[in-house]
């Protein structure tokens, strides 16, 4: 009566939850690298936004814009027929085109990431559980040492008793 009980409650565990049930059964570790894990999902694509992203804001990034913004504005001033004349139409439709790109770059790295952090908060759960799992399972063997040392003690106590007494 008792098995089925708990052969029904384990029914009832997220498949997750079992999976690790089943690791503290088999004293197994949960611990894994989920960084490698993800780092083996990604695409080629996947990877190469990531770096673009990565660049995109770094302050390498910002000291070659500025450079290039100045060198291109200086370079269109300074001579009197410049290929982009003052109001500058060429360079802003060249910011937007970089602007129109990087933000969607950046969407899909920063998606990822969130990603990267939900498979890392499943982990921790999952190390957390099976910490906790342990945790009670020594308590469990801490309290059945005492009741066998109270037991012990008890035994002596009535053996020195049976002693004592004439």
């Amino acid at each position: 009566m008792r098995d089925s009980a708990l052969e029904e409650q384990v029914t009832e565990l997220s498949a997750l939850d079992r999976r690790i049930l089943e690791k503290v059964l088999h004293r197994q570790a949960i611990a894994r690298d989920t960084g490698a894990e993800f780092e083996e999902l990604l695409s080629f694509g996947d990877r190469t936004a990531d770096r673009i992203a990565s660049f995109g804001g770094s302050w390498t990034f910002i000291g070659i814009f500025v450079t290039v913004l100045l060198a291109w504005i200086v370079l269109n001033t300074a001579r009197p027929l410049g290929f982009d004349p003052y109001p500058f139409i060429l360079l802003n439709l060249v910011l937007s085109f970089i602007a129109a790109m990087q933000a969607p770059i950046i969407m899909m790295s920063q998606n990822r990431m969130s990603q990267k952090d939900r498979l890392d908060a499943r982990h921790d759960y999952e190390v957390n559980l099976k910490a906790e799992l342990e945790i009670a399972a020594l308590h469990l063997k801490l309290d059945e040492l005492h009741l066998r040392q109270l037991d012990a003690i008890t035994r002596i106590e009535g053996l020195l008793l049976e002693r004592a007494t004439p």
